[in-house]
């Protein structure tokens, strides 16, 4: 269920982008990543840290947008966001000694420290990467390309690299099945929050 509300904000953006236009698209996403929190409040569960950066990045960026009418502060936020994600994997392992990964996945894993600090780097490196990548891509191609790269190639590299990192862990499981999918569903969740972002439709004029 917290799977599929990470992606709300994506399914709802693509069915307005297609009967409207890039702005309405833009204002659907924040009014659905506000939603997201509603929901959090309406089953009076603590709302998680990341739904709050999201919300206030999506409020930020999204607005700026609509009001100037300028599509870089959505590109700019995708690297944001996961530059946050990124600095904040390693200050709170290195300065507070807290593993955010290792949070998420102890109650399905039992690891040992080391392997549980190499999944936190590990971590970390990818969502600096990918904040690099998203910033070479939104602003030495066309907003089209930075769209399908956007929606196909970022969530394609986050799948992946959240399998590849489940099938690294596999010796260390002793897990059933059951437990074995919250693991690998847990571990997609940390990276599905990025995902949500707006798609430009091809017809639309450049912004």
């Amino acid at each position: 269920m917290h799977l599929l509300l990470e992606y709300l904000p994506l399914i709802i953006f693509f069915i307005v982008n297609k009967f409207a236009d890039f702005y309405w698209a833009t204002a659907s996403l924040i009014f659905t990543t506000t939603l997201q929190l509603g929901y959090y409040r309406f089953k009076k569960e603590k709302i998680p840290t990341r739904h709050w950066v999201i919300f206030s990045l999506v409020l930020v960026f999204g607005g700026l947008t609509i009001y100037l009418q300028n599509d870089a502060f959505i590109k700019w936020k995708v690297t944001i966001i996961n530059l946050f994600f990124s600095i904040a994997l390693l200050v709170s392992n290195h300065v507070f000694n807290k593993n955010i990964i290792k949070q998420f996945l102890q109650e399905s894993l039992t690891l040992p420290d080391k392997v549980w600090t190499k999944l936190n780097i590990s971590w970390a490196i990818f969502f600096a990467f990918i904040a690099a990548l998203n910033w070479y891509v939104a602003f030495n191609f066309d907003l089209d390309t930075w769209v399908n790269f956007k929606v196909f190639g970022l969530t394609g590299l986050m799948f992946v690299f959240s399998i590849i990192t489940i099938l690294f862990l596999n010796k260390y499981m002793d897990v059933e099945d059951e437990e074995l999918s919250n693991a690998i569903e847990d571990s997609i969740e940390i990276t599905s929050n990025v995902m949500s972002k707006p798609q430009h439709n091809q017809d639309n004029d450049k912004l």
